[in-house]
């Protein structure tokens, strides 16, 4: 379920939608095109653009949180052959689903920030990989370029200067791996979605071997407003460091989950009034801030937690891809843990040693535990296996598995200490 009707709080990328007004002529109609426009008739220099960028301190919306402006000053702009730009709309994490809402609700504000990258980075070619189990909004996002190309705002000779943009969707798999960036990449290029060595680094060698940029659809959608309404006004939106909008996906013992586009910086208790309270007036126990990946909180100091990667971070989590989880006092940690094990033992590509194996014993372990089968040493033992996991892995996928069971544990050890010696679950109302 959407929110997308007079929820938002100084809304940007997701304002005034409802699910019907996504074509071109909507979308022109609320402004859009303009900043493309502008840049190219005032011949804006991408110097320029990128300084913008840096100043309103977008920062990486797909959970990374890197400098959006800084990453583009990466791309060798005097590279002479060909470059690329990427998009990874592939949304695999459990928790968050404001990425497809984008495609399906705003489109065109992702093909004309695409848009604006090329031109910023001197591209010519660019792809958006969407993640293979939302075919509807793939469709939907296919028509929209084709409204674009025919408007002149893609293609050769784009609105009638020198610069030529050729975009073009790829479905992806559904395999949540080819979300990191180096397996979306390889799974582009035809092949076994797994994650590559790093470095080389995809700005210096990327899709097909050629410098690449790579960014959330959420921050490439942010662009053509950041350059329409200044970069000073963007940053003011948030907080310093935190600047702008953060659409958040907020799911769970909500009573109204949904996508809350609303200033970095805003309490957590804000966002939770947003979704409409805890369902069936519950109390609250615990809150997964960033997506699965990110370690759990418990719930009294979520509340007094504000939403920006900084505040996150200080109480020990990750703002990640804006996917919050919560979860109320009926909830078992353990069998919530177990959940999250299952997928990424489930996931995971096999490609190293540590992830493969690692992930499968922490499933077998908290699914005995979960089952009245748990031992004493059992924690300190998922403890170690997450320090052999955490680290050691060519890609973040051992980090995503062990961080969320080192905090589940961590917070709720008295929970799992119950499982293990009464062989139940510390809360029978569970369901």
């Amino acid at each position: 379920m959407t929110s997308l009707h007079n929820r938002h709080i100084d809304p940007v990328i997701l304002a005034g939608l409802d699910g019907e007004n996504w074509h071109l002529e909507d979308y022109v109609k609320r402004g859009g095109y303009s900043a493309l426009r502008r840049i190219i008739e005032e011949k804006i220099t991408p110097e320029q653009i990128i300084a913008d960028l840096k100043a309103s301190s977008l920062r990486g919306r797909g959970g990374a949180g890197f400098p959006t402006g800084l990453k583009w000053s990466f791309m060798p702009r005097q590279f002479p052959g060909q470059k690329y730009l990427v998009c990874n709309t592939d949304e695999g994490e459990p928790g968050t689903f404001k990425d497809r809402d984008i495609i399906r609700y705003n489109p065109h504000a992702l093909i004309e920030g695409m848009a604006i990258g090329a031109y910023a980075m001197g591209i010519t070619v660019g792809y958006n990989y969407i993640h293979g189990e939302i075919f509807a909004e793939y469709q939907l996002f296919e028509e929209a370029l084709e409204e674009a190309r025919a408007a002149g705002f893609l293609g050769n000779n784009i609105l009638g200067s020198e610069f030529s943009f050729q975009l073009h969707a790829h479905h992806g798999y559904g395999a949540y791996i080819c979300g990191e960036e180096t397996a979306l990449l390889e799974s582009l290029e035809g092949k076994k979605g797994q994650p590559r060595f790093k470095p080389p680094f995809p700005a210096s060698f990327g899709l097909y071997g050629k410098p690449t940029t790579i960014n959330n659809t959420e921050t490439f959608a942010a662009v053509p407003f950041i350059l329409n309404m200044g970069p000073e006004k963007y940053l003011a939106i948030g907080r310093p460091n935190n600047g702008g909008s953060k659409i958040f996906s907020i799911s769970g013992d909500v009573e109204r989950p949904g996508n809350y586009e609303v200033p970095l910086g805003t309490p957590f208790a804000k966002l939770l009034e947003l979704a409409g309270g805890m369902r069936g007036g519950k109390k609250i126990k615990a809150v997964i801030p960033g997506g699965s990946s990110s370690p759990v909180i418990r719930g009294e100091i979520m509340m007094q937690t504000d939403l920006d990667y900084d505040s996150i971070a200080k109480a020990g989590s990750m703002l990640g891809s804006g996917a919050v989880i919560v979860m109320d006092e009926t909830r078992c940690m353990v069998k919530a843990m177990e959940r999250l094990a299952y997928f990424y033992f489930e996931e995971s590509c096999g490609q190293c040693t540590p992830c493969r194996e690692g992930t499968g014993w922490m499933y077998r372990m908290i699914h005995r535990i979960e089952n009245g089968q748990g031992r004493a040493s059992d924690l300190d033992v998922l403890n170690s296996i997450c320090d052999n996991i955490q680290g050691r892995t060519i890609c973040a996928l051992g980090d995503a598995a062990a961080m969320p069971m080192r905090a589940f544990i961590k917070q709720f050890r008295e929970e799992f200490e119950h499982h293990i010696e009464h062989k139940t679950c510390v809360v029978p109302a569970y369901i």
